[in-house]
């Protein structure tokens, strides 16, 4: 039995192999994407707002607070008497104006467009390996052009007569960490309140005159 060498390839014999050079890693590419995005947009919001009141406000406020902390046999008293007499009266006008004149032209609009992206060069030879290595295995090519023209003009008025009056009377009472202790808290509260409008008047008016050209 011969235990020789193999006989080697001739230049002729690998010349005839199928076979072809993988490219270098830096040029091998899974995913080759190209976006181009344009956008045009013409964004306006004008705001016109006006506001009127004629208000009468009241809020006394009285408070008592009693407590007995860490303590034997205390005692804690707290004690609140309140008496209000609150009158109000509104006589006049709230009136608020909010006209508002907008001309608007975003008729003037102009996306450029752009060339498409020159094709890649297809392989010249059939080869199925050397096709699969040059480029990408997905190509995504994707050309947005968008023209968007928003307009929003507002216009708002508020006018308001109010009378408010809150008395606020209020007491408390605590025992903390405390034996044989007595903590009172009493609160005593008379209010009277009148109120009234006479011959007020409330107006708003928003008058809005748009012209827009889109």
């Amino acid at each position: 039995m011969s235990h020789g060498h193999p006989a080697r390839l001739t230049r002729e014999e690998l010349d005839a192999q199928v076979g072809a050079p993988l490219p270098a890693k830096e040029v091998v590419s899974l995913l080759d994407l190209d976006v181009n995005l344009d956008l045009a947009l013409d964004l306006v919001a004008p705001i016109d707002l006006a506001i009127a009141a004629n208000a009468n406000v009241a809020a006394p406020i009285e408070a008592a607070v009693s407590a007995n902390a860490l303590s034997f046999g205390s005692s804690a008293g707290a004690f609140v008497n309140q008496e209000t007499l609150i009158e109000q009266g509104i006589s006049g006008s709230a009136i608020a104006n909010a006209p508002q004149s907008v001309e608007i032209d975003q008729s003037d609009d102009t996306v450029s467009e752009q060339e498409p992206p020159a094709p890649e060069p297809v392989p010249e030879t059939g080869d199925a390996l050397t096709a699969l290595t040059q480029g990408g295995l997905l190509n995504i090519n994707v050309d947005v052009a968008l023209d968007a023209d928003l307009a929003a003009p507002i216009a708002g008025a508020v006018a308001a007569n109010a009378n408010v009056a809150a008395p606020i009377d209020a007491a408390v009472a605590a025992n903390v960490l405390s034996f044989d202790s007595v903590a009172v808290a009493e609160a005593n509260q008379t209010a009277l309140i009148y109120q009234s409008l006479d011959g007020v008047t409330a107006e708003a008016n928003a008058e809005q005159d748009t012209t827009i050209t889109q």
